[in-house]
């Protein structure tokens, strides 16, 4: 992030103390009956949006437990800040907590932490699982997990700070140019605490069972956010395809699969088959190049294709230093790959640490007129991270969890390609990203997807692009740094132009304190960094629920902010139910208008009109425009820029969201 806004500031930590007063979702209390969330809410809050997907997800705060509630908190750094729904249960050992089925179910998947090792690496300790009449024991591990200090990371919680010549919040001060050097705290900046195991139980337990999930004395303490339980069916079959164990691949896992995909792949691609890629583990160590070739597994749940990350004997062109699992279309270079369809199976990688340079993405490269679905993609350092120019894509239906980096990413000249019903959790960074460096995206969608808990950054990222639509999803806690939905002119990208639209989208507890601003995100933020944005910006439909500080944000960094500005942008028909602090916050020259935007529990000023600073006697740089229909926020006497710029209200907890 952009160095801090020359302003008076508050404390870090009394910003940050602030977020603690704000309310858990609805069913604040814990339960024994089987109460089913979508992002912690009600889903009758959500109908229509986001994923649709096989699970029901419930939350273990309102479980029955004989541990401690830990949360609602939204302090950065803090266990309940990156747990669904700000909030989970901490159990010690023998403790445990209890779910009720809300459907007959045969697999589970478990979202917990438990501590990092001394030194970092991680630990590893049974979770006992009884479900039903089956008592099943899951290995839980914080390998995967605990990063600290500065970007891009680092798994030693005893390190010094990274980047002393940056700025940092928590001294108000750049350390290395001040004297006496301020004491930082280690491990300083812990996060990223959260990770998953699926289990298939062996057998189907009825709607009405417990699950009951008991800590083991392994570990000090063991925190569960939430279960998802699903009916997984018969694993698919494929008879009429060329079977990668007729080529030589393992399903135990022991020995390298790679050589033989290789083989399969060649082979039905002169056969004309699809490769079919029976139940098992399968060992893969690198990428496999896909081009023109169709791979289907037997279902994510039991087609496994795992991998350790490898280390380069010396640094690959692209500046990777590893390898590991993955699938790759050719380089765009070289043309791209084109006709590539991968369904049905999990990839597992093996990635620790963030190293921005590697490619060790679960899939890769360009890949034109393809389709990706129904993948399970975890510990990768992102899901699916393509580098264009490609062109008619489908990335639909998969399950992408606890990244290092971002969920996916449509990178440069990626055009009239479509993200659907995919379901991210966990990502390290943006979940979903279109970012347009050097050569623009076009015509692109990201439709019907549910993000929850981007540790880092934000929920939806559009950077730069053509024509870019953002339309039901739905996007709940992020944690730090970014927010649900963003656009910026920024990292270098290309002009905005055409139109972009976000429509039909809900944000949950959205909206992160800015550490370098130290001042909180709108649950949408449009931010001119690089470039103005010319582009017409329309935000049609979206509900912003439970938003910590303000519900809409249009911003500059106040190094260009007389440079820069956002003039063309549009809400018409927006719900907002719940601010901290202000509706609007406008910190950058251009203007807004606005038809039948909704707000109640507003707690701050309908407007917080700073324009771009000047307080020039004609008013705010920044114009807010009434086309009608606006109830609970915006006064006559505010329009049509005057200054109401109050840098940092209190924050004030809004109840939390009900039907409308």
């Amino acid at each position: 992030m952009p160095s801090s806004f020359r302003r008076p500031v508050l404390t870090a930590i009394a910003a940050l103390s602030a977020l603690t007063l704000l309310p858990s979702p609805a069913f604040a209390s814990p339960s024994s009956s089987a109460v089913v969330t979508r992002a912690a809410l009600d889903p009758s809050l959500v109908a229509g949006r986001g994923a649709s997907v096989a699970f029901s997800e419930q939350e273990a705060e309102r479980a029955k437990t004989s541990g401690t509630v830990i949360g609602p908190d939204r302090t950065a750094y803090t266990l309940p800040a990156e747990a669904s729904g700000r909030s989970a249960v901490r159990l010690t050992p023998g403790q445990y907590v209890e779910f009720t089925l809300p459907k007959a179910a045969n697999a589970i998947t478990v979202r917990y932490s438990i501590p990092d090792s001394a030194t970092g690496g991680g630990l590893t300790a049974p979770l006992t699982v009884k479900a039903g009449g089956t008592t099943r024991t899951m290995t839980l591990t914080s390998q995967y997990s605990w990063l600290y200090n500065q970007y891009p990371f680092t798994n030693d919680p005893g390190a010094d700070l990274l980047h002393p010549d940056w700025w940092i919040t928590e001294c108000a001060c750049v350390p290395a140019q001040t004297t006496p050097a301020p004491v930082i705290s280690k491990p300083f900046r812990p996060a990223h605490f959260y990770d998953e195991q699926r289990l298939l139980l062996g057998r189907t337990v009825a709607a009405g069972e417990k699950v009951r999930l008991t800590a083991s004395s392994a570990v000090p303490w063991t925190v569960i956010d939430l279960l998802d339980s699903e009916q997984v069916g018969l694993p698919y079959v494929n008879l009429i395809a060329a079977n990668v164990l007729a080529f030589g691949a393992d399903p135990t896992g022991r020995r390298d699969s790679a050589p033989a995909f290789d083989k399969a792949i060649a082979f039905a691609k002169k056969a004309r088959l699809k490769v079919y890629v029976p139940p098992g583990v399968f060992q893969v160590n690198r990428h496999i190049m896909v081009d023109d070739v169709t791979i289907e597994g037997a279902g994510n749940w039991y087609t496994i294709i795992k991998g350790r990350e490898v280390a380069l004997p010396t640094p690959a062109p692209d500046g990777s230093v590893h390898t590991g699992v993955g699938f790759y279309g050719k380089d765009a270079a070289d043309g791209g790959s084109r006709n590539v369809h991968l369904s049905g199976f999990a990839i597992q990688g093996d990635v620790r640490e963030r190293i921005d340079t590697d490619q060790v993405n679960g899939v890769g490269g360009a890949m034109s007129d393809s389709t990706i679905k129904g993948l399970h993609i975890q510990h990768t350092k992102v899901g699916l991270w393509f580098d264009g120019p490609m062109s008619n894509t489908r990335v639909e239906g998969n399950i992408i969890v606890d990244q290092i980096a971002d969920g996916l990413n449509f990178h440069t000249g990626v055009t009239n390609s479509v993200a659907r019903n995919n379901f991210i959790r966990n990502s390290g960074d943006d979940a979903l990203a279109m970012w347009a460096e050097k050569t623009t995206n076009a015509g692109n969608t990201f439709d019907r997807n549910t993000v929850q808990t981007p540790v880092l950054a934000n929920g939806v990222a559009i950077y730069g692009g053509r024509d870019i639509t953002v339309s039901n999803n739905l996007i709940a806690d992020p944690v730090r740094e970014g927010s649900a939905l963003h656009a910026g002119s920024r990292f270098g990208a290309e002009p905005f132009t055409g139109t972009l639209r976000f429509t039909g989208n809900t944000t949950v507890r959205a909206g992160t304190l800015e550490l370098n601003w130290n001042i909180g995100l709108g649950a949408i933020w449009i931010y001119a960094l690089d470039r103005s944005i010319d582009a017409a910006i329309e935000v049609t439909g979206d509900h912003y629920l439970d938003s910590t500080y303000n519900a809409i944000m249009m911003v500059s960094e106040w190094s260009v902010k007389d440079l820069y500005s956002i003039p063309d942008a549009h809400f018409k028909d927006v719900r907002i139910d719940g601010t901290g602090t202000s509706v609007l916050s406008a910190r950058v020259a251009g203007g807004a208008s606005f038809e039948n935007v909704d707000a109640r529990n507003v707690g701050a000023v309908g407007v917080n009109n700073c324009g771009s600073f000047g307080f020039t006697p004609a008013g705010s740089e920044f114009t807010v425009t009434d086309r009608g229909g606006n109830d609970g926020w915006l006064a006559p006497w505010m329009l049509p820029n005057t200054i109401t710029c109050d840098d940092r209200p209190p924050v004030v907890a809004p109840p939390a969201p009900s039907p409308w």
